[in-house]
């Protein structure tokens, strides 16, 4: 059984490119275009893994990886954050919030396969 993946992204070009990505890669791609759009997905499909912006309108990243985390049903999940996002601190900043991972924008087209399983392996193994 494929792997469900819970993209959320607000610009479409980005979307597209990861549901490209991940769709190479035999992963079941879902999509959700904001924070809250995310929490109605994740709760009702119970992705295996979502990679969410932090910068979207309505709920951005920040806020919905609380709700995750806050919610018994979704806190197994893990949460890669895809940000533009790459100041210093910023990867201390969103693992602190409770993303699991870190993919910088523009995104390595090369390494983004090995970054997502590396993120599923994790999840399987437990670590």
């Amino acid at each position: 059984m494929a792997l469900k993946v819970l993209v959320v992204e607000d610009n479409q070009d980005n979307q597209d490119l990861m549901r490209f990505l991940l769709e190479r890669a035999e992963y079941v791609v879902l999509t959700a275009y904001n924070g809250r759009q995310a929490l109605e997905v994740a709760r009702r499909e119970l992705p295996d893994i979502v990679l969410m912006d932090l910068t979207m309108p309505e709920m951005d990243g920040w806020q919905a990886a609380d709700a995750m985390k806050a919610d018994p049903a979704l806190v197994h999940i893990p949460l890669i954050a895809v940000t533009a996002h790459t100041l210093p601190g910023d990867r201390k900043k969103t693992l602190a919030a409770g993303f699991d991972s870190y993919i910088s924008k523009p995104l390595n087209v090369r390494m983004f396969d090995h970054l997502v399983g590396q993120a599923l392996e994790k999840r399987s193994s437990g670590a």
